[in-house]
């Protein structure tokens, strides 16, 4: 099936969402999985995107959830992420043929983390060091592919500089990618200044907000301390005001409703949500502010 290109989804009117899973480890998280997708379908999302492990385990289960998607929902595009981490040229090729083959529509091209245990990236000695080759390589072996890169409102934890981190994304884009999907980020001035900058800069294609509802403080905290995210102070002082996950998570709703309701008055292209494999926040999130309905 032909599924619009990723820059005609973000040159629609309607407002763009997209779903970020990760693969379960069993059948049985894989069967909780798809019953937490029938909820997030029905929000009308734009594609459905699926990562993988740091180091790249799960890559293969990636394939899997996403086939059983597209089974599932054939009128609905779907994305995988590829990283550089312990793939060669030839790993990289053959799974972009495999995609290719299957049906992936689009690719969300990143360096990657480095193994569990591991602090520092080392490419594979046939491999790829950054995320610019990875698209290079997708724009001139696998044209068909649209690509998704990351951009960082905060700036990449390992980037010596905002300015660095600016130029590495500039390039990124200049290399063939279609749209930036940001990090996680809970202050939307953060936003509002890396979409300036990347203006600033030359870099034209959509900018896309990452979304991830807070449902659990400690959770929240290991997620932000690996991606360089920052938890705005009034949001801690709510969270730390309820020492239950229910609790917790109503606060983490509100404050992502509102930070997504005004960023889509701010004119964003789009909202991709990373779910954690659940629908509840992502969706009531969805229905309160009827997104799939804003055109």
């Amino acid at each position: 099936m032909a599924h619009p290109t990723l820059s005609e989804i973000y040159r629609q009117r309607r407002l763009a969402l997209s779903f970020e899973l990760f693969p379960p480890k069993t059948e049985e998280g894989l069967n909780n999985l798809f019953q937490h997708l029938k909820e997030l379908t029905g929000c009308g999302p734009a594609y459905i995107t699926c990562t993988y492990g740091a180091g790249g385990s799960t890559r293969d289960r990636t394939l899997q959830v996403l086939t059983r998607v597209m089974e599932e929902y054939p009128a609905l595009p779907v994305a995988s992420h590829l990283t550089c981490v312990g793939a060669s040229h030839e790993d990289l090729r053959g799974y972009l043929r495999h995609a290719r083959d299957i049906g992936i529509a689009y690719i969300v091209a990143l360096r990657g983390d480095p193994p569990r245990g591991d602090k520092t990236f080392r490419p594979h000695p046939d491999g790829l060091q950054h995320a610019i080759e990875l698209v290079s390589l997708i724009r001139d072996e696998f044209p068909g592919f649209g690509v998704a890169v990351a951009g960082y409102p905060e700036m990449h934890p390992a980037s010596p500089s905002r300015a660095a981190d600016m130029e590495h994304l500039k390039r990124k884009v200049d290399a063939g990618a279609d749209a930036v999907i940001t990090q996680l980020f809970y202050d939307n001035d953060d936003f509002y200044r890396f979409r300036d900058r990347c203006a600033q800069e030359g870099i034209h294609v959509p900018i896309v907000p990452g979304i991830l509802p807070v449902t659990s403080l400690a959770q929240i905290k290991r997620i932000a301390a690996l991606c360089g995210a920052s938890l705005t102070p009034k949001l801690m002082e709510r969270l730390e005001a309820h020492p239950d996950e229910e609790g917790q998570f109503l606060v983490g709703l509100y404050h992502a409703a509102r930070q997504v309701d005004e960023l889509v008055e701010h004119g964003v292209p789009g909202v991709h949500f990373y779910v954690l494999n659940k629908s509840r926040a992502a969706a009531f999130i969805c229905r309160a502010l009827t997104l799939s309905n804003r055109g």
